[in-house]
């Protein structure tokens, strides 16, 4: 095989989208790409869901399983605060749909092919370029850039890391109980963790159905039957959702770190997706910084300009999230409370530019008058003499975002 200009490993939400844009109509450069994908096996992940939001007439509104103009928190107590983020709607899509969108962009693309194999590392080459291993150190494929979209084997470290745990059962309820124009971001009607946060988030597909699940900030994941006694608790005691049967299930661990994940690991090996730094740390979103930093490298290639990859994040939101971290690890700030607080008196659509640290800075500081000053300050000026470790192993990882 000739040399490729890019090598895409792995063709989750990261390596799809890089694949992608890579491959839209026109463009001044002509490139070749190959797409390295794993096997059918425990390498390959399940069927999964992720949510994000932007306007209307976004690239993959066709294949969305279903939109929001309406978001709603609930408090501990279950105070409803309901809001409209327009012109933002909140999207669920799920990975087989985008999956089967995107294979029909590649399939017409002539410098594209894509191979199964199991990749076990990339590394760059004295003449240049970057070469991608398999099993027994075999050469799968040199090329002039490699793009490696596999989860991280390891976290960093880092002064503070969480992981975002969750299960997720989609129902069908034998009676109407949902609302199909108002998703449940937050609903903390759930038993509070000795350290972080939990609670339930429902995004309802028609009145009789729903994904339905509960999630975790804290330091370590659950057992399979912990997660299924919260959501029956959640379920049956919080929503009364009576009869209902479970269609389909999801699982997933995503780190919540203050460590670095660079984009750039050598002369010409990348990272991208959660590898590259692509998860928000304070919220475990990554689908929206994925396709930011994807539409970025896309663009420079195809333009024949120097390639720059840019951080999915800048310094100051990651300075935020890092204190926001340290808060809820330390139970300086109660989770909870403090979310519901940033919902009920922030505008919902400068909330979700703040969220996905796109925010200007005068409307980060106003939005930080409207958490507990006083924790947050004390966190800030401890964090430069905090030491970074690192995390335990994960005891697994899924390409998942809430």
């Amino acid at each position: 095989m000739p040399d490729p200009d890019v090598v895409i490993v792995g063709a989750g939400a990261a390596g799809l989208s890089l694949a992608y844009h890579l491959c839209a109509p026109g463009g001044a450069v002509p490139l070749s790409v190959l797409l390295v994908d794993a096997p059918p096996g425990p390498l390959r992940p399940p069927p999964r869901t992720w949510c994000y939001w932007e306007p209307p007439g976004g690239p993959y509104d066709s294949a969305l399983a279903a939109s929001w103009p309406r978001l709603r928190v609930r408090a501990a107590d279950g105070a409803p605060t309901v809001t409209d983020p327009s012109p933002f709607r909140y999207k669920m899509l799920r990975s087989d749909a985008f999956e089967a969108l995107v294979g029909r962009r590649l399939s017409d693309a002539p410098g594209l092919r894509r191979i199964e194999a199991t990749v076990t590392a990339v590394r760059d080459t004295p003449d240049g370029g970057a070469e991608v291993l398999t099993e027994g150190g075999r050469v799968l494929v040199r090329g002039r850039r490699v793009f490696d979209s596999r989860p991280p084997r390891r976290l960093p470290a880092a002064r503070t890391t969480l992981l975002q745990h969750f299960m997720g059962w989609f129902v069908r309820t034998e009676r109407p109980a949902f609302d199909p124009v108002t998703a449940d971001l937050m609903d903390f009607r759930t038993p509070q963790p000795p350290r972080g946060l939990s609670f339930g988030y429902v995004l309802p597909l028609d009145p009789h159905t729903a994904l339905v699940e509960y999630t975790e900030f804290s330091p370590a994941p659950l057992t399979a039957d912990a997660y299924r006694s919260a959501l029956r608790h959640y379920t049956q005691e919080v929503l009364k959702l009576g009869e209902f049967h479970v269609t389909a299930q999801e699982r997933g661990i995503i780190p919540m770190t203050d460590g670095h994940l660079p984009c750039r690991v050598g002369r010409s090996v990348y990272r991208i997706g959660t590898a590259g730094g692509a998860t928000r740390p304070s919220t475990g979103y990554t689908f929206a910084a994925v396709q930011r930093q994807s539409r970025a490298v896309a663009d420079d290639l195809r333009a024949g300009d120097g390639l720059r990859v840019p951080p999915p994040y800048g310094a100051w939101p990651r300075a935020m999230d890092a204190v926001l971290l340290r808060a809820l690890d330390s139970g300086r700030v109660a989770g909870a409370d403090f979310f519901t607080r940033l919902f009920r008196e922030v505008p919902g659509e400068r909330l979700l530019r703040f969220l996905d640290g796109r925010s200007r800075l005068h409307e980060d500081l106003l939005i930080g008058l409207r958490t507990p000053v006083v924790p947050m300050l004390r966190t800030v000026l401890e964090l430069p003499f905090r030491a970074r470790t690192e995390p335990p192993p994960p005891t697994a990882s899924e390409e998942s975002t809430p």
